[in-house]
């Protein structure tokens, strides 16, 4: 493993606890019984999802995979968001949460075209390993 792939293994690791500690944080209602359920189930698959890219068997396999942990990030941005825009919690308590979901998009997002990107030239010359 790479130190690029062990440092987002580690944080993405670092979030889901961020996300655990949140969700422990909000109110003990049915509201918030029902977003904590729905963002403890996609904040920490960000990084179990993501341990999955790293153990990828081929780059279709590596895609797919990174597909899922954007798509559960992004799912994660919108249970903050609404977390912020219902009142449920101060904004500046979970806006550093949410700038953190967006910086692992945008990683998950760069990684994931650069990979299609470089697999597309390799195929193009005729190189290709899958």
């Amino acid at each position: 493993m790479n130190d690029r792939a062990g440092g987002l293994k580690m944080r993405t690791k670092q979030y889901a606890l961020r996300i655990i500690k949140l969700t422990q944080a909000l109110p003990q209602n049915t509201v918030g019984w029902a977003i904590s359920k729905q963002l403890i189930r996609s904040g920490t698959s960000v990084g179990a999802n993501y341990r999955a890219v790293c153990r990828s068997r081929s780059v279709a396999d590596f895609v797919s995979k990174l597909g899922i942990v954007i798509e559960e990030a992004d799912e994660s941005a919108f249970w903050l968001e609404l977390i912020i825009e219902s009142g449920l919690m101060k904004e500046e308590l979970i806006l550093p949460l949410l700038e953190e979901t967006n910086e692992i998009i945008s990683i998950m997002v760069s990684s994931s075209k650069t990979i299609k990107t470089n697999n597309s030239k390799t195929v193009q010359n005729g190189n290709s390993k899958i």
